[in-house]
């Protein structure tokens, strides 16, 4: 079980690759999954957004899950594996919590319940109930795709909740971190990838990033200067990863990582699964220079 002193660093929430059909890639998924515990990341995510969970079915989920352990184990590391496990229906949330704990997984990730609204002492219940199954809980703040916002009250809330562990922040400032630094708060990562300096300059703990799917060494040695006090270092190391940060997400995430990756012939095919398309070719031009 992943401990609150543990949840820092670079975890990367790894995307799924398909085959042309649209099925699990599994050979490519063991593949990506060894290069990032290689390049020593501090954690991996299965089934967050980047890995297009929408549409992964429970038994997908458990196949990639073991897949996942396989690598690692291969690799030689004891790096933590999260499984993203949210829902707005608070009963869906729990029962995905169990399923997570039934595999094996360190912690689960679950987003603040999107789409219906709730209130805010709602969302605070929802969590109570998702961390009294026993499995260590990161919270997930994104109001930009859940539609509301917490208020720094209620993250407090429900970050004092034994068995909450942390958070991902990905809101669209370094505002939140900050505040909860200065009041003291269980660790935060950062899960928008433009403000990943600027938030462990505010506080964060790390970050949970999608772009360092690739590129990943050098998200980790950015972290790494900024651990060991080289703030400039890690600075100049993120100015240089900005321009690809940016690119990644200049259309719907993980289509772009997913055509990098296929090139560099880390993953198969860049297949995504519908709703999601492959990107332009004003994009591949873009991202061509860094193949």
């Amino acid at each position: 079980m992943l401990k609150e002193s543990e949840l820092q660093g670079v975890y990367v929430p790894i995307v799924t690759p398909f085959d042309e059909e649209g099925e699990l890639e599994i050979a490519s998924f063991y593949n990506l999954a060894y290069n990032l515990f290689q390049d020593e990341v501090d954690g991996l995510v299965v089934n967050g957004t980047t890995g297009e969970s929408p549409t992964i079915s429970p038994e997908e989920l458990t196949l990639l899950f073991h897949t996942a352990q396989d690598a690692r184990e291969a690799a030689g590391v004891e790096v933590p594996l999260v499984v993203g496990a949210g829902s707005n229906d608070t009963r869906a949330a729990v029962k995905y919590t169990e399923a997570a704990g039934h595999l094996g997984a360190d912690a689960v990730l679950v987003v603040v319940p999107y789409y219906n609204k709730p209130s805010q002492q709602g969302i605070i219940e929802h969590f109570k109930r998702v961390a009294s199954v026993g499995v260590p809980v990161i919270l997930y703040e994104v109001p930009h795709r859940t539609g509301v916002t917490l208020q720094l009250d209620t993250v407090r809330a429900i970050l004092d909740i034994d068995g909450v562990i942390g958070m991902k922040d990905s809101t669209p400032s370094v505002q939140l971190v900050t505040e909860l630094t200065r009041v003291g708060s269980k660790p935060v990562l950062c899960g928008e990838d433009t403000l990943f300096h600027a938030a462990l300059c505010a506080g964060a703990k790390g970050v949970m990033s999608a772009s360092a799917n690739v590129e990943t060494e050098r998200f980790v040695a950015c972290y790494q200067s900024f651990a060991q006090g080289l703030r400039e270092a890690s600075a100049q190391q993120f100015a240089e990863l900005l321009p690809l940060v940016r690119l990644l997400f200049q259309e719907p995430n993980p289509a772009p990582l997913k055509w990098l990756l296929a090139q560099q012939e880390i993953i198969a095919t860049p297949t995504l699964r519908l709703p999601l398309l492959p990107i332009s070719e004003d994009l591949q031009q873009k991202l061509a220079v860094y193949l």
